[in-house]
């Protein structure tokens, strides 16, 4: 264990989960890892914070009864307060494109730590789906994480010495299960695919169902993500890494400041 680094590690599949476990041990490796992790699933409720919740002492760290976003902020500024980074992961699914960004609880994580000014690492893995094994059934060994927590630890390693952060404010990374040989992934950086389908349909009784048919063109090997985009990345066999930043971006519009200007004019 190393006394110049210290990560604090959560996640949104809950604190027994196997993906935060297989970053766990990866990570223990060379750094200080304290894990303050929800106590039970709380996937996809993106950066939703408690009033008040509870913590119970674990093994690994903390279990916390709340979201991601709880835990980075109980630990930041209560349970861990001087961590060196925050690790968020690893997340049995993926988390690619950018309409994901705001609704994964893995990647809120990592947002959350932004806004404290702490560097961050959001960490996915690509369960393709499909086929004679279904999905839940896959992804079940801490080895089958080795492309997830490989990236991970060494984007830890030299991401802070390399400056990487002082223009992104977390990495998004999201990596396919390892194959047989156990050969690393290669690294790809990305941008967020901005393809999006979103589908709903009302069955006439009162119920509204969505559907996500990325997913379904993902499985069947038919996106038409262009090169340099996070799928496209996964889906091929490489470990995608988005540098992002968490504030939203504002711009400058002509048109909009003219609205303004004559918005008194509108009821003189």
């Amino acid at each position: 264990m190393s006394d110049s680094l210290s990560v604090l590690l959560t996640n949104d599949d809950g604190i027994d989960a196997v993906g935060l476990r297989a970053l766990y041990e990866e990570l223990s490796a060379f750094a200080d890892v304290i894990a303050i992790a929800p106590d039970d699933d709380q996937s996809a409720v993106g950066r939703r914070l408690s009033n008040e919740f509870s913590v119970r002492e674990h093994e690994l760290g903390y279990a916390v009864d709340g979201t991601p976003a709880d835990c980075v902020v109980a630990g930041l500024e209560s349970l861990c307060p001087d961590v060196d980074a925050v690790v968020a992961g690893c997340n049995k699914g993926a988390n690619l494109g950018a309409y994901v960004l705001g609704r994964s609880g893995t990647v809120s994580a990592a947002v959350e730590a932004a806004f404290f000014d702490v560097p961050a690492i959001a960490a996915s893995l690509y369960v393709p789906g499909g086929g004679d094994t279904p999905w839940h059934e896959q992804a079940t060994d801490p080895a089958d994480f080795r492309n997830a927590t490989r990236a991970t630890s060494y984007l830890l390693r030299h991401a802070l010495d390399a400056g990487v952060f002082e223009r992104a404010e977390y990495l998004n990374v999201n990596a396919p299960l390892a194959d047989e040989s156990g050969d690393p992934a290669p690294i790809e950086i990305t941008t967020p695919s901005t393809l999006y389908e979103m589908t709903a349909e009302h069955d006439g009784n009162g119920t509204v169902t969505l559907h996500d048919r990325i997913w379904e063109r993902m499985r069947a090997d038919d996106l038409p993500d262009p090169a340099g985009t996070d799928r496209r990345a996964v889906v091929e066999g490489r470990v995608s890494v988005s540098p992002l930043t968490a504030p939203h971006t504002t711009e400058h519009h002509e048109a909009l400041d003219a609205l303004a200007e004559t918005y008194l004019e509108t009821y003189a």
